[in-house]
């Protein structure tokens, strides 16, 4: 009999403990689900979804058995670590399962991932599938975070409430670590949602946290009752009240109230805006930032000392592709035309292979010879890169692409050395046709200078590609190619050893405004002239592609076109005056830079740009070397003469010629939406509570201004006990003040609750300094209620409902009805309210 009575309270406690596990395990799989949606951009892979079910159920399954056998939190941990050595090279590096050598490799992989692979998993391009060990942290995220909220959740204790952080958590890992735009927007009749994938992601993770708490709460309430019905005499009451049910409606209120502002208000105030996430973050950007421009060292290439040696060595099966390119430079300050390598044009590590699009596949080995830096020739859009030779490891590690620039850098041990070694795989898209082309509008940057604008205005027939076509050809015709400052009558240079006839005049380095402005006003003087018209001869702009490829894209930017430039080397091509790499091997001279423009289609079109070298300039004109600087016999009535401007001024514009456009406040709206922006999330977030503060406020403010006296007294008495409830003290039914008072203990409880019973009954007059001083005990009791728990009940206390419900709670019944009070049945007389 012994054993039957001791096993029926097991028996119950099972039983009652069935919904908790129940509710658990639904928010457990929510949360999974959730977290799955937000990483499904980082991995995009049937692998992804296996090891995401996989590590779900095992980490269940090592809660459960813990919780069956009464384990402690060290017997949890140790079999997820079990789990995670089982499941780490199956799921998360099955490229190591074809030996039991490359089994143990694997394994070392997966321990060293759960450190590194963080860090590795921000800087490769998404998606990265099952790439090297980048599936480690997914399966952390889904083996560690299924055990802790299932632990966590299934706990009787207060501990439980602690599962909704690794619940958030797990969500947060894929919209942190992944991609740094945001889903296309969702289009609903008229209405257009931004962001539809992380709002909803976001939204439903803290949505399901609410409820989970609410039905925790409940649960909690509803086992304290049955445990007061199992010691009590008295019949407690675990139905809901009505009280309850406005709780409810109230927080179902602000929840709703919440939800529709964060989907409507969040993602309209944030369109356009760049996300960060922590890929934004990584990167090489601050190499490249600190690299010098391969367009500012272009002309050194041409030295005679370095003219011939070979930089790198090409070969492949097939056909080789028509242009290697070593950068693309997307930013240009006025001096200098660098790589930005912002996000628009991020550079990423690559995962084992990318999809590289439409084109005729290529297949190219490099090998380097005599160049170095960061910057890597690369060929079309590459779909991936195979290093070889002793710093395989270190290359493969520190290359990163840019599929928007089509470029790729090197920042193992300071980039490039001779002998590396790699394969490049990919595809070389067809060419764009640049007559076909349509501009996208005026592009942001800087624009070209007054007589670049002129030379356009004067030459341009349109503004779409047929138009820059017909200026660039215009442009080349009358400019003339010279790649050094060469006095004319020296010996030819290296560089110009395979042109024949080749007239050597000399050109300063440099693509500075000042220094493409000075070209096109000399291009511009020369056609002014009837000398020109009679020769037929209008070359006056002399340099070399640094100048051209520039000044094209500054000619592209003015008739709407986004413009940037290319350094690298053409292997073949089907124009004779264009050099090129001979048998593979490239070398300073065959460098090269060309311009690539993007139309509306956003397809980039190649502009050669290399000025000719056939006819050379008059020398009626061009016979002064640049620089120049004229110098003027001073007269005898002295005047001030203001020098010329030198070829590598600064800036073209000068500065008296300049006007006050005002105040600018470009930057006011960035500020202010940024700003708008964090106090929104700040509302949304803490909205409630605040209310909840300011209507106490008022409410307080109301009651010590009731101009009654009596009124404000009583005011002054129901601010002490709407203090005390707020703060969970326990009030009794039906009470006196004096039983309120006692029920407090506070140290002029008394008092307050005597004054207050005089004042109210009392047919004596009351005075306002009577009014004042009870205030001011009403004041000092509020603040000895609260300091006597803890901050964070103090916090509960300031954003309390509780003195708000009771005056919407029902009245009591009459003496002798059965009631049902909120909190169970219990008698009127000897029942307390407990509001804790």
């Amino acid at each position: 009999m012994s054993g039957t009575r001791d096993r029926a309270p097991r028996r119950r406690a099972e039983a009652s403990s069935a919904p908790r596990w129940i509710a658990a395990a639904l928010y457990t799989a929510v949360s999974v689900a959730l977290a799955a949606v937000a990483a499904w951009p980082i991995y995009a892979a049937v692998s992804f979804v296996v090891l995401v079910v996989a590590a779900s159920l095992a980490g269940a399954a090592v809660v459960a058995l813990v919780a069956w056998r009464r384990g402690s939190g060290w017997a949890l941990a140790a079999g997820l670590v079990a789990a995670f050595t089982l499941l780490a090279v199956p799921l998360a590096v099955p490229s190591r399962l074809t030996s039991p050598l490359d089994v143990l490799r694997g394994l070392g992989e997966s321990y060293a991932g759960v450190v590194v692979a963080w860090k590795d998993l921000v800087t490769v391009d998404l998606p990265v599938g099952a790439y090297r060990n980048l599936l480690i942290p997914a399966l952390v995220v889904f083996l560690v975070g299924t055990a802790l909220v299932l632990a966590l959740a299934a706990r009787r204790d207060r501990w439980a409430t602690v599962a909704v952080v690794p619940g958030l958590g797990m969500s947060g890992f894929g919209l942190f670590f992944g991609r740094t735009a945001t889903s296309a927007p969702l289009s609903v009749g008229p209405l257009a949602l931004a962001a539809p994938v992380e709002t909803v992601v976001g939204v439903a993770a803290l949505l399901t946290a609410v409820l989970w708490l609410a039905w925790r709460a409940h649960d909690e309430r509803a086992r304290a009752l049955r445990r007061a019905s199992d010691v009590s005499a008295a019949q407690v009451g675990t139905g809901r009240s009505r009280t309850d049910h406005r709780r409810a409606a109230l927080g179902a209120a602000m929840i709703a109230l919440a939800v529709v502002v964060t989907v409507a208000v969040v993602p309209w105030a944030s369109r356009g805006a760049d996300r960060e996430v922590l890929r934004s973050a990584a990167g090489p950007q601050e190499q490249i930032a600190e690299a010098v421009s391969p367009l500012a060292e272009y002309r050194s290439m041409f030295s005679d000392a370095r003219a011939d040696q070979v930089l790198f060595r090409v070969s492949g099966e097939g056909t080789l592709p028509e242009r290697l390119r070593l950068a693309t430079l997307d930013a240009y300050d006025g001096e200098i035309f660098r790589a930005s390598g912002d996000e628009g044009a991020g550079f990423v590590r690559l995962p084992s292979t990318r999809d590289a699009g439409d084109g005729r596949t290529i297949e190219v080995e490099v090998e380097i010879a005599d160049l170095d830096g960061i910057w890597m020739p690369t060929a079309g859009r590459l779909a991936s890169a195979t290093f070889e030779g002793d710093r395989r490891g270190a290359l493969a590690d520190r290359f990163y692409y840019s599929a928007a620039a089509e470029a790729g850098v090197q920042t193992s041990d300071g980039g490039l050395r001779a002998g590396d070694r790699y394969e490049l795989s990919g595809v070389e898209p067809a060419p764009v046709d640049l007559a076909t082309l349509t501009p996208p509008g005026a592009p942001q940057g800087v624009s070209g200078g007054d007589n670049l604008k002129r030379w356009v205005e004067e030459h341009a027939t349109g503004s779409d590609g047929a138009a820059l076509q017909a200026l660039v050809q215009l442009l080349r015709e009358r400019g003339y190619l010279s790649h050094s400052l060469a006095s004319a009558g020296t010996a030819a240079p290296a560089w110009a050893a395979d042109l024949p006839g080749y007239q050597l005049q000399p050109s300063a380095s440099g693509h500075s405004l000042a220094r493409i402005d000075r070209m096109f006003e000399r291009l511009l003087d020369r056609e002014d002239d009837p000398r020109a018209e009679a020769t037929g001869n209008y070359v006056a702009a002399v340099g070399d592609d640094e100048q051209f490829a520039v000044a094209t894209a500054l000619i592209a930017r003015e008739l709407g076109f986004p413009a940037r430039v290319v350094v690298g080397a053409r292997l073949e091509t089907a124009d004779a005056t264009l050099s090129t790499c001979d048998a593979g091997e490239c070398r300073p001279r065959d460098l090269t830079a060309w311009t690539e423009v993007q139309g509306t289609d956003g397809q980039w079109a190649t502009i050669d740009v290399t000025p000719q070298w056939e006819q050379s300039p008059s020398l009626e004109v061009t016979q002064q070397q640049d620089p120049e600087n004229v110098t003027e016999v001073r007269p005898d009535t002295v005047e001030e003469v203001v020098p010329p401007e030198p070829v590598q001024e600064d800036d073209s514009r000068d500065d008296a010629t300049r006007t006050d456009e005002g105040l600018d406040l470009a930057w006011l709206w960035p500020v202010l939406r940024v700003a708008g922006i964090g106090v929104l999330v700040v509302l949304v977030l803490f909205g409630p509570f605040l209310a909840v503060m300011i209507a106490k406020a008022v409410r307080r403010r109301g009651r010590r201004r009731d101009p009654d006296p009596r009124g404000a007294i009583a005011g002054g008495w129901d601010e002490y006990v709407d203090a005390g409830l707020d703060a969970g003290r326990s009030v009794p039914r039906s009470p006196t003040r004096r039983e309120v008072a006692d029920a407090f203990a506070t140290p002029a409880g008394i008092r307050l609750a005597a004054d207050a019973d005089r004042a109210v009954f009392a047919a004596e007059e009351v005075t306002p300094d009577e009014v004042a001083a009870f205030w001011r005990i009403v004041d000092d009791e509020r603040r000895v209620i609260t300091r006597q728990r803890g901050f964070w009940r103090r916090v509960r206390a300031a954003v309390s409902l509780r003195s708000f419900l009771r005056f919407l709670a029902p009245r009591p019944p009459r003496r002798g009805s059965p009631h049902r009070d909120e909190r169970g049945k219990r008698p009127a007389t000897t029942g307390r309210r407990d509001t804790t």
